[in-house]
């Protein structure tokens, strides 16, 4: 993806990491993106858990809870119900430029890699698939059994991205925001949107370029 997206549909399903996700929400509003949202009812389960975030299950209230969270951002968000067939991003016509399934749970990636589009997310995201957009899907299962490989292959055979949610440690995190911005920052780097998340791998830092005198 050479320009940086304006729309991304973001879809939240009941897997655990639910800080992914809305960190990655709140990234792609502060980039000025135009962001669907897809949530479902296990998701919005994950999110009490894990976050005490409490999601209302209307779409328009939920819109404005989470509008409500950045209101200094300058990007904007939609939410839709899991059977609203004349959303924007049910039909071909009218798709996102990048979607993310992020926490996406294995039921979720399965659905995709048959095509079965019983609701709103496997539905965008096989318009996705279809249309050559970026899918980027996000599992957090361990450890994988041999259906969840097999039905990872499948996926990324049709160029769709897997990036399991596995930090790397070679940025020193002093805390859990340190490793979800990590791999926060490499979803956003799979979509082409820009972000100050992390110092790129053998980037030198303000210090060090100060201590050398250059």
């Amino acid at each position: 993806m050479n320009q940086i997206p304006r729309t991304v549909t973001l879809a939240w399903t009941g897997a655990s990491g639910m800080s992914y996700g809305l960190r990655l929400l709140e990234q792609l509003l502060a980039a000025g993106i135009h962001v669907y949202v897809l949530v479902t009812a296990a998701g919005r389960i994950v999110a009490k858990q894990e976050l005490g975030l409490e999601l209302p299950a209307q779409p328009e209230r939920m819109a404005q809870v989470l509008r409500e969270r950045w209101p200094q951002l300058s990007g904007t968000l939609d939410v839709f119900g899991r059977d609203e067939w004349f959303a924007p991003v049910a039909s071909g016509s009218n798709p996102a430029d990048a979607m993310v399934v992020c926490p996406c749970t294995m039921g979720c990636l399965a659905a995709i890699s048959q095509g079965l589009s019983e609701n709103l997310i496997e539905r965008a995201a096989d318009v996705s698939i279809k249309e050559g957009r970026k899918l980027v899907l996000v599992p957090r299962e361990t450890p994988f059994s041999v259906l969840h490989l097999e039905n990872m292959l499948r996926l990324a055979r049709m160029g769709v991205v897997i990036l399991p949610p596995n930090p790397g440690f070679y940025h020193e995190p002093v805390g859990i925001p340190d490793l979800v911005d990590f791999v926060v920052a490499r979803i956003l780097d799979q979509i082409g949107v820009p972000h100050q998340l992390l110092r790129r791998w053998g980037a030198a830092s303000e210090a060090d370029t100060m201590q050398n005198g250059d």
